[in-house]
């Protein structure tokens, strides 16, 4: 049976896309095994190594929760401050004034161009020379400055693609009935970008959570995965326990991210399907208003 998509497989094909996956199992089953091994041979995967973690709350009390506390501080501020920055260079980079609009694309593709890390390297050193941070609350700075410029700059081009995806109908009716370009950009064209944009802002905001790391792995910054190094030294070397639990937490945080990022979006299209008034005529002839769903095409115009 054949689709618009692809032609309906042979016999041939068939059996090679058999034989295909049977070897990928038996390979995926090789690796697994030599890993298994490995590990077992090393002794990590002996109950001692996993025991602290599940009869003790020394470990989750000492060095994975004040980790993770300082993973959640860092990505909500470099959130907080990076989401409007970011959305103002975006629109700013659609402005028709020459003075707005090629600044901001110069900042913008500057701070996307350079690595996270190196920013976070930059900072620090910055914040080290010019001020009297002390040296706990350095790092954090330090961090957050590195995440905010970066994720500012991707999250400008998340909002200018956004806007640009919709409709031209909705800035011409925009202007049809008035309002100035800063009234449509803030009552017409960003209220519908935010459920297109959510996806990638959620996305983004997961980079966020995950790139706070590299302050751990650089700088020093007692973040979630740099509790790993002390905390395998005061267990007998449980390294792969110790990196196995921080990439459950970090698993679940990401997951719970991005569902409540989809429920959200959920909301929000919702939200949309409101009810309209049209106008319909009662018992004496006279015009009344008649709620009723309002239908929208793929263009944004309502029917």
């Amino acid at each position: 049976m054949s689709s618009v998509l692809y032609d309906a497989q042979g016999p041939r094909a068939k059996r090679r896309n058999i034989l295909y996956t049977v070897l990928f199992v038996l390979v995926a089953a090789a690796v697994l095994w030599w890993v298994y091994d490995g590990l077992a041979e090393k002794h990590q995967l002996d109950w001692i190594k996993w025991k602290p973690f599940f009869t003790s709350p020394q470990p989750w009390e000492t060095f994975i929760w004040p980790g993770f506390q300082n993973t959640i501080k860092a990505a909500f501020f470099a959130l907080v401050i990076a989401l409007p920055l970011g959305a103002l260079f975006g629109i700013g980079r659609l402005s028709d004034h020459r003075w707005v609009r090629v600044p901001g694309g110069v900042v913008v593709e500057f701070f996307r161009a350079i690595p996270v890390l190196l920013l976070m390297v930059i900072a620090n050193q910055a914040y080290s020379e010019y001020t009297a941070l002390e040296p706990d609350t350095r790092l954090l700075y330090a961090v957050v400055t590195g995440l905010v410029l970066y994720n500012a700059s991707v999250l400008a081009e998340i909002v200018r693609a956004g806007i640009q995806t919709l409709p031209r109908g909705q800035t011409d009716a925009a202007k049809a009935i008035g309002m100035r370009k800063g009234q449509t950009m803030v009552f017409v064209l960003l209220p519908q970008a935010v459920t297109a944009m959510l996806p990638a802002i959620v996305s983004q905001l997961v980079v966020i959570v995950k790139d706070t790391a590299l302050g751990g792995a650089v700088l020093s910054f007692p973040e979630l995965l740099a509790a790993v190094r002390p905390m395998s030294a005061n267990y007998g070397s449980n390294t792969i326990a110790c990196f196995t639990v921080v990439a459950v937490i970090y698993l679940a945080l990401n997951y719970a991210l991005t569902s409540f990022a989809s429920w959200l979006e959920r909301r929000l299209r919702r939200g949309k399907k409101s009810t309209g008034a049209v106008l319909g005529t009662g018992p004496g002839g006279d015009l009344e208003t008649i709620d009723a769903p309002a239908l929208n095409t793929d263009d944004g115009r309502a029917v």
